[in-house]
């Protein structure tokens, strides 16, 4: 048996953003067909340290993933995620920081091009740590964005991002701001990935029609949707179990008698047709399936 492993830019030159795409794309049709074991995310110590496996029954291909995350550390998520197959002599073993940003800058891709407006122009990042290049890379893939506004409370920290992205902003009319609530007026897709516990802006602060992606919050203690906004849009999940267990969002809007577990519809669901309503959200918590699908582009296995 061998090792191989890929560090950050190895894992890059073999998982172009719209590769990824694709890649997460199928595996959620694939989830929705019953292709996989999935069991749910372990998480230690209030979610600092997680592990998630997946198995793919069609290709007898799996993943492990064992991350350590700690908010406010750079890089906040460290570890490694292993690929292997039972017949395969080889495993896969890719930098977890890497691969988490890829493959969830690739599942809000795949859910805004089946639920934003179709025209969408207008990109609101709200956060922009380290998942922000990659929805920036994914939503360029799917929509013809020409205009994106960068929120952060910070000025120094919206410079530094806009000097280091420059190439992934290069044709785009590049705004900047302090006030979500004020960024999002005019948004045809927002997306969100803060650490926050309260909601970022209020339900009324968006524009009637609009999509908008949640990524940051994966605890049941943060928070960065209002609850307005679950009750009055199509809220998407990417596996009703997952969300249950850990959207913070989720769990707030049911406590309070505003959304109840059958409003929630599966991504996979989504992509085999849906009426797309005006409003839209994306909620994701995050599945071993997406690291799966990197893994097996990485591998080069023919599925």
């Amino acid at each position: 048996m061998t090792l191989e492993i890929f560090g950050p830019d190895q894992v890059r030159e073999a998982v172009p953003m719209n590769v990824a795409i694709t890649a997460v794309r199928d595996a959620f049709v694939g989830l929705g067909a019953g292709e996989f074991e999935m069991p749910v995310r372990n998480a230690l110590d209030e979610g600092r340290f997680l592990t998630m496996s997946a198995y793919h029954r069609p290709t007898s291909s799996a993943v492990v993933k064992s991350v350590s995350v700690v908010l406010g550390r750079s890089p906040a998520v460290t570890g490694s995620v292993a690929f292997l197959t039972v017949t395969g002599s080889t495993t896969y073993v890719m930098d977890a920081a890497t691969v988490t940003s890829l493959r969830t800058g690739a599942v809000v891709g795949v859910a805004t091009d089946a639920l934003a407006p179709p025209d969408a122009a207008h990109l609101v990042l709200l956060g922009l740590g380290a998942q922000a290049p990659d929805q920036l890379r994914a939503i360029r893939v799917v929509r013809p964005i020409e205009r994106v506004t960068l929120v952060h409370r910070d000025d120094a920290w919206v410079r530094a991002f806009r000097d280091t992205w420059a190439a992934d902003l290069a044709g785009l009319d590049v705004e900047v701001s302090t006030d979500p609530s004020a960024a999002v007026a005019e948004a045809d897709v927002v997306c969100c990935a803060t650490p926050s516990t309260v909601p970022l802006f209020q339900a009324n602060a968006l524009p009637s029609r609009v999509h908008v992606n949640a990524i940051g919050a994966y605890r049941l203690s943060m928070r960065e949707l209002p609850d307005e906004l679950l009750a009055g849009a199509l809220v998407v999940v990417d596996q009703r179990e997952a969300a249950l267990e850990e959207s913070g969002e989720i769990h707030h809007a049911m406590e309070a008698g505003v959304l109840e577990e059958r409003d929630l519809v599966e991504l996979s669901a989504v992509l085999t047709g849906i009426e797309r309503p005006d409003r839209t959200v994306f909620k994701s918590v995050g599945l071993a399936i997406q690291d799966w699908a990197i893994g097996a582009v990485v591998s080069g296995l023919k599925i």
